[in-house]
């Protein structure tokens, strides 16, 4: 039997895996501009067409007119949710704004966020990125003192911890609800008259700040920042909290001894190549990831294609370290979405062929390097191959910019269970023969730390199956009753 934080799996023995599903991974913004009394509406709208990328399953904005919150939110893409019209009628001095996808059976308008709650002291609003591990506990003790709860989402949770201490002060019920959850976690909350920002204590999920005159922005990337032509100031620091109103700016630190342990599919795959998180170039270390790929696991071929969007830049790298011409073998479909965010296992297997098709001129009889960002299910790997030989290569070497995946994530991302990542259970050897390559190599955790640069601490939890906080913990009723 094998027992990895929290996770039970024993050969020969069916369990029931609804308990090692990867949550949601998304996408908040938010803007305060009481004295600038700018367009917030249509600035978060920006802001969330540019982090589309982290989720494509729902969208929302909520504002405040400084007396009152209201919300939009719904099923699709932002431009598919939101219109002129709508945005029109959204006037206020803050906003928020959410982006998300979901795991099978969760996708629904319940669980769309931003969430909006009315409490007697008055109405908050909150956009959650990220996995909370305690959740089940919190919501059980809530439950216990009388909550109800209309969805099945973590951020609900926050939200009613929030408010049972709201008579304290927003500022004091947001440092008590921080103190009570355990995992990862970026929020964006909104009050009547304050923009609240949060970063989980070991930094896992990312949060920046922006200033756009004198208006300030909080958000998931820093390519947000750019695409409403703001400045961008500092990323929020792991366990951090940043409280935007009429004063201006200031920091609340709810956690000691800190460290930053930002998860490394960021870099990987999640992340756009133009954002900076934690002072890291994503498209530089990408670029730099293909380097440290050529001198790991060299090979004698005639071209090197990437994978697009991801495995581009690591393609960039391994072809100027190893000097062979870098080609563009695969034409991507711009209007179709990810394939490793669909629900599906039927989907994602019918859509990498409609998503992708080989370029034919560039292909025939050649022996190709092949370099894709990560091979989570060996899916679209498999798939890729497939079409590059129908198309004539003669040869197909698989190079992956990161290292084996093997171990499942409870903090936020959707990969379902165990047994559907292939690291998980077969050898590289194994895989190669599964997708069908003429050789395979993975870059060493080694390498791809080397590739980041920077002397600071990454979640490697997919990789190694060590993870910056371990299993669930509980959490005292004494603690709710003081609420």
């Amino acid at each position: 039997m094998l027992h990895v934080c929290g996770y039970m799996e024993r050969k020969g023995t069916v369990y029931n895996l609804e308990d090692d599903k990867f949550k949601e991974e998304c996408g908040v913004f938010g803007i305060y501009s009481a004295k600038d009394k700018m367009d917030v509406a249509s600035l978060t709208y920006y802001g969330l067409y540019a982090l589309q990328h982290r989720g494509q399953e729902s969208a929302g904005i909520t504002i405040s007119d400084g007396e009152k919150l209201i919300c939009n939110k719904g099923m699709g893409l932002v431009s598919e949710v939101f219109n002129s019209e709508i945005l029109a009628n959204m006037k206020g001095i803050s906003a928020i704004g959410h982006v998300r996808y979901s795991t099978t059976g969760s996708s629904n308008i319940m669980n769309a966020q931003p969430l909006l709650s009315e409490f007697k002291l008055g109405a908050i609003s909150i956009g959650h990125n990220g996995n909370l591990v305690n959740t089940d506990v919190i919501r059980e003790l809530l439950e216990d003192a009388g909550c109800i709860f209309h969805t099945s989402s973590d951020s609900e949770v926050i939200l009613n911890l929030i408010s049972r201490a709201a008579k304290k002060g927003v500022e004091r019920a947001v440092v008590e609800a921080i103190e009570a959850i355990k995992g990862a976690y970026a929020l964006v909350i909104l009050t009547k008259d304050k923009l609240i920002g949060v970063r989980d204590p070991n930094g896992i999920r990312p949060l920046c700040i922006g200033k756009l005159n004198d208006s300030y922005i909080l958000c998931s990337e820093s390519c947000a920042i750019d695409a409403v032509q703001a400045e961008f100031v500092r990323d929020v620091n792991p366990g951090e909290i940043v409280i935007i109103d009429e004063n201006g700016i200031k920091s609340i630190n709810v956690a000691e001894k800190t460290k930053c342990e930002t998860c490394a599919f960021e870099y990987i795959y999640f992340a756009r190549p133009d954002s900076v998180m934690d002072g890291i170039n994503v498209y530089e270390s990408r670029v730099r990831a293909g380097e440290q790929l050529f001198k790991e696991s060299p090979v004698e071929a005639d071209i090197v294609i990437g994978v697009p969007d991801s495995g581009i830049a690591a393609a960039e790298g391994y072809a100027k370290a190893s000097g062979l011409p870098n080609k563009m073998g695969l034409i991507k479909n711009k209007y179709v979405g990810r394939t490793f965010i669909s629900p599906a296992q039927e989907l994602r297997e019918k859509a990498v062929s409609v998503k992708l098709n080989p370029l034919k001129v560039n292909v025939e009889g050649k022996r190709i390097v092949l370099i894709d960002d990560s091979i989570v299910r060996g899916t679209t790997s498999k798939k890729l191959i497939q079409l590059l030989r129908r198309a004539g290569a003669k040869e197909v070497h698989f190079k992956v910019a990161s290292p084996m995946v093997k171990f499942p994530c409870y903090f936020g991302i959707d990969i379902s269970s165990r047994d559907e990542l292939i690291g998980a259970y077969k050898t590289p050897a194994e895989v190669n023969e599964h997708i069908g390559a003429d050789s395979l190599s993975y870059l060493s955790i080694d390498g791809f730390l080397d590739s980041l640069k920077v002397d600071k601490g990454f979640c490697l939890g997919c990789f190694r199956g060590i993870y910056p906080l371990s299993a669930p913990i509980g959490v005292s009723k004494d603690r709710f009753n003081k609420c």
